[in-house]
């Protein structure tokens, strides 16, 4: 069952997308299709676009999605419903790296590094429409980013469930993500791939065994 998500724009004087959004925003209001509306005007209140980390205006916040510039009337509905029907965070992370915006997408997960699974999971669909390239280069990127840190160390029991994916080139991700855990203790995981079926699989869990400093002579 779907339920109305509330939502927050952030908006300055002189911005020319501001008013059609804000328009927008308040006729979803009306229709049902948003619960509540807090505006801001960060000129008077900084600190509102300091505590979401934008310098941008209109920035919009639809129950969890965060979007920043100008978007229709359309656009916004759709993510209304979307946040109502809880598809959860992973729409708008590929969306945001389908699209090219790679460094919202770094931020985001700077500021909600506990959406790092929700990033993972998208690489195992099986049966589903495969991932475009862009998002699985940006998922990369993401998690390169986070080499080395306890949220990534967080993600082994998902890097290694990914390890036993049907799809070579998930496996071969997820061996690349797990040296870049920095823990010896990812070894036990990624012995098994040096016997893959794949050679990608199994250059890349060499690779990552060195990594973390594990011979495999």
């Amino acid at each position: 069952m779907s339920q109305a998500p509330d939502a927050m724009l952030l908006l300055a004087p002189g911005c020319p997308f501001c008013p059609q959004v804000l328009a927008a925003l308040a006729e979803l209001v009306k229709q049902g299709v948003i619960g509540r509306l807090e505006v801001v005007n960060i000129a008077v209140r900084p600190e509102a676009a300091e505590a979401v980390g934008t310098r941008s205006v209109p920035w919009i916040r639809i129950g969890p999605y965060e979007l920043t510039g100008n978007h229709s009337a359309a656009e916004l509905r759709q993510w209304a419903e979307r946040a109502g029907r809880g598809e959860g965070i992973a729409a708008w992370y590929h969306d945001a790296l389908e699209t090219g915006r790679l460094q919202e997408a770094l931020a985001r997960i700077k500021r909600h590094p506990d959406e790092l699974q929700a990033l993972l999971e998208m690489l195992e669909n099986p049966g589903e429409e495969e991932l475009p390239i862009t998002v699985r280069i940006g998922i990369s990127a993401i998690v390169e980013e986070l080499a080395g840190s306890e949220h990534l160390r967080a993600m082994i029991p998902v890097l290694e469930r990914l390890t036993r994916s049907p799809e070579a080139a998930t496996r071969a991700d997820a061996a690349h993500y797990l040296g870049l855990v920095g823990d010896p203790s990812v070894t036990r995981i990624l012995r098994p791939l040096l016997e893959d079926e794949a050679e990608q699989v199994r250059e890349i869990a060499r690779e990552a065994l060195e990594a973390v400093g594990h011979s495999i002579h």
